[in-house]
């Protein structure tokens, strides 16, 4: 496969998935973009890898850890988070829990978004995340289950408002 035939497939995955990472699309794109170029220029040996999209998507992850290290959170309304994934014919009250849900995703540490990202959207593996974060899957494991308790407590705070109201 062709680097050029690659980034065909793979390019809007890559950019949902730092999306969804990243909280920010302009990031997002920033992300993928040294991703491609340094894609592009190691493409003779990628390319001739079994899985060349599972590196890339690593690449993309590792980049976005090395870019939180180098810069600074920036904050994105609820609003923004809203365009992030295909559009579908939500009804009111699942949008809401998709806004919630994903401005709480952007307020979780870095390592803990990536696995939260990695398993329920990239449907992978607590040995591929591991593998992924270079970590123990106890670790990744510490992660997630981290990462979801912070999300369900921010649900239930917002329940708890809305039952006030």
């Amino acid at each position: 496969m062709t680097f050029d035939e690659f980034l065909a497939q793979r390019l809007d995955s890559l950019l949902r998935y730092a999306t969804t990472l990243t909280c920010d699309p302009h990031q997002a794109q920033d992300i993928v973009q040294e991703v491609v170029l340094r894609a592009q220029q190691r493409w003779g040996r990628i390319g001739r890898m079994e899985q060349p999209g599972a590196y890339v998507t690593r690449m993309v992850t590792n980049e976005f850890l090395s870019w939180r290290r180098r810069r600074q959170d920036i904050s994105v309304a609820p609003q923004a988070m809203g365009r992030l994934g295909a559009t579908t014919a939500d009804h009111a009250g699942r949008v809401d829990d998709r806004q919630v849900l994903l401005a709480g995703i952007a307020r979780l540490p870095r390592k803990q978004r990536v696995a939260v990202v990695l398993r329920y959207y990239l449907n992978r593996t607590d040995d591929q995340i591991a593998d992924e974060l270079g970590c123990s899957t106890g670790t990744v494991r510490s992660h997630v289950s981290r990462a979801v308790a912070t999300l369900r407590a921010g649900l239930a705070s917002i329940e708890r408002v809305e039952e006030v109201r």
